[in-house]
């Protein structure tokens, strides 16, 4: 797998499923799951509280290992990889955005942003450089030196966007990134994230349950009851 695999689907899976041993009880989650994410696609995951998404996105981006069925990162499968080997890869060619932002309170912007280029060794110097840019990009290059707690909700998330760019990923999976925030500031969050896609050509999946946001996607799927409805492909 190099970076010039850019016509190679970025994430496949088939027949996903994900259950959970509670207690006497066997909870499905994710029950028989296709999908895929073509480079440079805008892909909205939509359903209600508890019907699986998070799990299915996690599930994607190799933090959690499926019951059944497989899921390939442009065309190497997750099963069988070392931790290590799913760490790199993740590192390489996805980036995530949360609800909640996971930013180091005690780095400042540039610092939280440059944290995944050091991971992979980036030299510093060229780390921050990279950050800068990207803090730029999302319009924070003002506030690199500012932390956390010095920043509103919208501004975090501008920063967790930054960081999930730094590493000009393949592929962001974002869960939930606008449902902490006003319609304004999410509107306006959501924007960044489609402008920063067609800028770099890294796909988005996207869960959410906000129907307004999944209608500016270029595709939505339902997940229901552990299953996708509409196009999963």
């Amino acid at each position: 797998m190099t970076d010039h695999d850019v016509h190679a689907t970025v994430l496949e899976a088939r027949g996903l499923e994900r259950r959970f041993r509670d207690g006497k009880l066997d909870v499905t989650v994710l029950g028989g799951v296709d999908f895929t994410l073509e480079p440079g696609a805008l892909v909205a995951i939509i359903g209600a509280s508890g019907s699986g998404k998070s799990t299915l996105l996690h599930l994607l981006g190799g933090l959690d290992r499926p019951t059944a069925g497989e899921v390939r990162l442009l065309g190497t499968p997750w099963s069988g990889m070392s931790e290590a080997r799913r760490g790199r890869l993740r590192n390489r060619h996805l980036g995530f955005v949360y609800q909640f932002h996971h930013l180091l309170p005690e780095l400042t912007a540039a610092e939280n942003v440059a944290m995944p280029l050091l991971i992979r060794r980036t030299p510093g110097p060229q780390a921050r450089r990279e950050a800068l840019h990207w803090l730029e990009q999302v319009e924070l290059g003002d506030r690199a030196e500012h932390k956390p707690a010095e920043l509103s909700g919208g501004e975090r998330q501008r920063v967790a966007i930054a960081r999930a760019l730094v590493t000009r990923p393949s592929a962001i999976l974002a869960d939930e990134p606008t449902g902490n925030l006003d319609q304004e500031r999410a509107q306006h969050v959501f924007a960044l994230l489609r402008e920063m896609n067609r800028a770099t050509g890294t796909a988005l999946a996207l869960v959410t349950h906000d129907t307004t946001l999944a209608a500016q996607m270029d595709r939505s799927v339902h997940l229901v009851k552990g299953h996708l409805q509409g196009n999963g492909d």
